[in-house]
């Protein structure tokens, strides 16, 4: 006996790999001949996990008995007594089977391959499930008695007739034998739940045939005869504890076995578990495919309003409330956009704070007025986390998301989860979300008229409205290369300056020497020519602790006007914008006077040079150049001033003193960090006019 035990035990590591076993397979299976017969395992496998959990009281509960009793009274009152009444002869017979067969130590193995016989009409998993609720019968009654001996008088008289009293009094020494059953049970039933699994998975995204089904389909008779095989093993200990005494106790080693059987069960649910994750993979795969063929189609087919691409978009099912309103900190539902134009904020949860300060201030100020057309539409936020399906969603990213959404006085999706695989990927494929800030707009009927109005909204803010690419041709057409262009509304005081006819100046950099020369050195010029000059310092594109020094040092020294960090950064993703709307429109660089302006402005930056632009009031006419260019002629005024005096004035004069002293071309750099949208294909130099190579640039802040 204690050879055959070793034997087996070695033979665990492998799922029936010896002829023995598979000869014993071949028996089992010539006993499978199901007639068709169909029951749903479902209601009777809750009865029976009920009845494990409440045999044992000290063993560890999934959920709360409050919960247990809710899913049996749940399953008892769906009809389940009708399939019960079909099946307890059956159950019944199984259970006497195992009684009689264990009596005195039979062989294990006859036994199960009687049960099989008894059940071969039934398919594999009500095998598995009847002769579960066999064993839970007996199981049950073992447990009731022995838990009510000693306050019931009837299962007093039962537990003496068992002879159960004198078994219990050496519990300490049954602990270990029934903590290894209590262990099978568990097993045994996981398996069970993985097999009656395969047999929902639904045919029409899965076939027969499907490789991973194929696989666990062969080795799903294998689990079954392990389960009624362990049936029997747990059955045999409990029926032999009856009359046993003492003696049984002490000198048998069935714990041991149970446990090698718990471990080959194990083994045998790891193995099936691995080949359902690979055929529900499988599912998803094709339910993925299929949701986003039928996005595409909804996004491509005409609608009355614009609900069923939102739900398509947000969340299809009606089991919930989508949307988040901050305002109210209330759910409400995708019905509240109905025939508005949307604009949908698609973002992952790096949103920069300038990138939503701005657009919150936007969105504020259009909401000011509800009579003005651009105050009619609405803003939903779609995060976009990458695989959140498959990656674990932590504290940090729900304290972060949640953080990003109270700050929104817009709509927000009410979890990244909600947003279903096929819309990520088809905002990343068709929409060309490559993790910046984009604004997508739909039209009150449903039609996307922009697949990303941001760089609109940067340019010109709400009066983009209705955010579609004709808006933006004659938005363009209205404009020159113009003060008003360049700083917008930045800084209030710019419109104050032009009115006052006054000349203005815009400069940046990060070197603080050159600053401290440059806004002297002009401040000097201005006075000795007699022109009122204003001077503005716009800093860097993404500015970080030297310009916010820079700032600091300004101020304190009285150089110039300054703008703090959100404003600058707005002034240069403007700048970046302004580049990618022209050349989306297909503007070329030979021709569009104000895309040559922005990609010199550009360049300037790219170089970490010092620069500046002027111009006086709201002239068409502005002048820009380097910093060590512009600083050398101020520098020499005096050779130039008569002109400036003169009829030609001062900003003629100082160009043309600027062209008569340009200096040599050098090699020139733009960076573009890409936060308006994709990076262009085509630059051209801002000084010879030649494209410029593309390369890479990893860069870390190094302030």
């Amino acid at each position: 006996m204690a050879t055959s035990r070793t034997r087996r035990a070695r033979g665990d590591r492998h799922m029936f790999s010896s002829a023995d076993d598979n000869a014993m397979m071949k028996n089992i299976l010539a006993t499978h001949s199901p007639d068709g017969t169909s029951i749903d395992v479902i209601p009777l496998l809750q009865i029976i996990e009920d009845i494990m959990h409440r045999a044992r009281p000290d063993a560890s509960h999934h959920g709360s008995q409050a919960e247990l009793d809710a899913i049996v009274d749940s399953v008892l009152y769906n009809d389940v007594n009708e399939m019960l009444e079909v099946m307890a002869l059956t159950i019944n017979k199984v259970s006497c089977e195992i009684s009689c067969k264990c009596i005195g130590g039979g062989d294990a193995h006859a036994t199960t391959t009687g049960i099989f016989n008894m059940l071969s009409n039934y398919g594999w998993d009500a095998k598995a499930v009847i002769t579960l609720a066999a064993f839970a019968v007996n199981y049950g009654e073992f447990w009731l008695v022995a838990q009510l001996y000693t306050a019931n008088p009837l299962a007093k008289s039962l537990a003496h007739l068992k002879q159960l009293p004198s078994v219990l009094e050496h519990g300490e020494s049954l602990k270990p034998r029934f903590s290894a059953v209590t262990s099978l049970i568990k097993a045994m039933l996981d398996v069970t739940h993985c097999i009656i699994k395969f047999k929902e998975l639904p045919e029409q995204y899965i076939s027969p045939d499907t490789p991973e089904l194929v696989i666990a389909t062969t080795h799903i008779p294998t689990a079954v005869y392990w389960i009624i095989r362990s049936i029997v093993s747990c059955a045999s200990i409990l029926i032999n504890l009856i009359g046993m005494g003492h003696e049984h106790i002490t000198t048998t080693t069935e714990a041991w076995e149970l446990s090698s059987l718990a471990h080959k069960i194990s083994n045998i649910h790891d193995h099936l578990k691995h080949h359902l994750d690979l055929c529900n993979h499988h599912i998803n795969e094709k339910k993925h495919v299929e949701a986003y063929l039928t996005l595409l189609r909804i996004m491509d087919t005409p609608h009355l309003d614009n609900m069923k691409p939102l739900k398509h978009l947000i969340y299809l099912k009606d089991d919930q409330l989508p949307l988040y309103e901050s305002s109210t900190k209330n759910r409400v539902s995708i019905e509240i956009l109905r025939k508005k134009i949307v604009l949908l904020l698609i973002s992952d949860l790096d949103l920069r704070p300038e990138e939503l300060s701005v657009l919150d201030q936007m969105y504020r100020e259009a909401r000011q007025d509800p009579t003005r057309p651009e105050s009619q539409y609405e803003v939903v936020w779609l995060p976009v986390v990458t695989n959140h399906n498959t990656t674990p969603w932590t504290e940090e990213n729900q304290i972060k998301f949640e953080g990003l959404r109270n700050m929104m006085p817009w709509y927000s999706v009410f979890h990244p989860s909600l947003l279903d695989p096929a819309v990520i990927k088809y905002i990343k494929e068709v929409w060309h979300f490559n993790q910046k800030p984009m604004l997508v707009v739909m039209d009150p009927q449903g039609r996307i008229v922009n697949t990303n109005a941001l760089h609109m909204m940067w340019i010109w803010g709400s009066v983009a409205f209705p955010f579609t690419s004709l808006r933006e041709e004659a938005l363009w057409r209205e404009e020159t290369w113009r003060i008003e262009l360049l700083a917008d509304s930045i800084e209030p005081m710019i419109f104050n300056w032009v009115a006052d006819g006054k000349y203005i100046c815009l400069y940046g950099g990060e070197d603080i020497d050159w600053i401290r020369k440059f806004t002297t050195t002009a401040q000097t010029v201005a006075r000795r020519a007699g022109i009122q000059l204003e001077m503005l310092y716009v800093g860097k594109s993404n500015p970080r602790e030297k310009v916010r020094k820079n700032n600091d040092i300004i101020r304190a020294e009285n150089l110039s006007y300054v703008l703090d960090l959100t404003l600058i950064w707005f002034f240069w993703v403007r700048l970046e914008s302004m580049l990618h709307s022209k050349l989306q429109h297909g503007k070329s660089f030979d021709e569009d006077l104000i895309l040559r302006e922005i990609n010199v402005m550009l360049t300037y930056d790219g170089n970490n040079q010092g620069w500046a632009v002027i111009c006086r009031g709201s002239d068409d006419w502005m002048k820009r150049v380097n910093g060590e260019t512009i600083l050398t002629s101020l520098n020499k005024y005096d050779e130039w001033m008569d002109e400036a005096a003169g009829d030609k004035g001062f900003l003629v004069a100082l160009n043309d003193h600027l062209e008569a002293n340009r200096p040599p071309h050098h090699c020139n750099r733009l960076i573009l960090p890409g936060t308006a949208g994709s990076v262009p294909e085509r630059v051209v130099c801002a000084e010879c006019g030649r494209s410029m190579e593309r390369f890479f640039l990893y860069q870390c802040c190094t302030d």
